[in-house]
């Protein structure tokens, strides 16, 4: 491992150049179990230091919560990052496994500005329709998220689990810089119509939950190891049975990240990362995490490469994983590809 900086890439055709890996900031104030504030700061500041310049988190974290966390250091390094926020994903305060869906124009602008009000910024770097309400047309969403571009509100819009052909409906209305869906060794779905579709319009795809929420680095092998509170507890693939055959699908990546003297998590950072030039597109994942040492670990990620008979290797896991993504899948993409 070395104190290097990471690699850019660009986010779309005309977006900014980024460092090849960002750092999805939900934990540090949300879903994940207690968190160090100060270690998370740390945390932020360390990612800087080694070229993770995009910088992710969401209304919905925390209902704004983790958008006033970031609000310090995003303001201290404004002009050596992009920030990243998203609208549309609300939980229902009287009962938090239900999400709440909104793409109306109302909604959209109440939401940009508790945003910007929030992180304490003039303008959001690149904005998210962080899930499809299917009751709005895409057109419609897009429409008024291109108009907070034109009134300086908003750099660049992306779109979070969207399919291939709301992609392209949307990328009609104004261009789209990226594409945040989830990418990783246990969820390759998206590998079928929306990869093709994103590199065909130049949108790059920034993948979430590439370490598979954390299972993928060996660090919990059921649901009853993390912390109560933690949402992984209610996730298919982390109880149960699923678990267990899960967890057993980890070898063939010991076995790979042995090879490479690389940890699980690496070698899992290194196959997304490989997508790239796989399939012809730029890829930008999002790991998460709350610990300066596991931002160094995978920032050099970024500097391993797989050789032919590891991705054979890796190839088959995906199809073998046990368990839906999310114990409900209707807020996702799933049901309309």
């Amino acid at each position: 491992m070395t104190d290097g900086r990471i690699a850019t890439a660009r986010l779309g055709t005309d977006g900014p150049e980024v460092g090849v890996q960002g750092l999805g900031c939900m934990g540090m104030s949300f879903a994940y179990g207690p968190s160090d504030a100060e270690e998370s700061r740390a945390t932020l500041e360390r990612a800087l230091e080694l070229g993770v310049t995009l910088y992710d988190t969401a209304q919905a974290y925390g209902a704004g919560e983790n958008e006033k966390f970031l609000s310090p250091f995003v303001k201290a390094h404004r002009d050596d990052l992009v920030i990243a926020t998203k609208f549309g994903l609300g939980i229902d305060p009287d009962d938090p496994t239900r999400r709440i869906i909104r793409n109306d124009e109302p909604y959209i602008r109440e939401a940009v500005e508790s945003s910007l009000r929030r992180l304490d910024v003039d303008v959001i770097d690149l904005y998210y329709m962080h899930r499809r309400d299917v009751n709005v047309p895409i057109e419609e969403t897009v429409g008024v998220m291109a108009d907070l571009v034109r009134e300086g509100k908003v750099k660049h819009l992306g779109l979070s689990e969207v399919t291939a052909t709301e992609l392209r409906a949307a990328h009609a209305v104004h261009p789209i810089a990226a594409l945040q869906s989830e990418w990783s060794l246990f969820s390759r779905d998206i590998e079928t119509n929306v990869v093709p579709t994103a590199r065909d319009l130049g949108v790059t795809l920034v993948a979430y939950s590439p370490l598979g929420r954390g299972f993928l680095t060996g660090s919990f092998a059921k649901a009853e190891d993390l912390t109560p509170g933690d949402f992984r507890r209610q996730q298919p693939r982390f109880t149960g049975d699923n678990a267990a055959a899960n967890a057993a699908l980890l070898d063939p990546i010991r076995k790979v990240a042995d090879a490479h003297n690389a940890s699980l998590g690496q070698t899992a950072l290194a196959w997304v990362h490989q997508q790239a030039s796989l399939h012809g597109l730029s890829v930008v994942p999002i790991p998460g995490t709350r610990k300066p040492a596991r931002v160094e670990e995978n920032a050099a990620a970024t500097r391993i490469v797989l050789g032919e008979e590891d991705m054979a290797l890796l190839e088959p896991i995906a199809a073998r994983v046990t368990g839906d993504r999310y114990a409900d899948m209707a807020f996702t993409s799933a049901g309309r590809e």
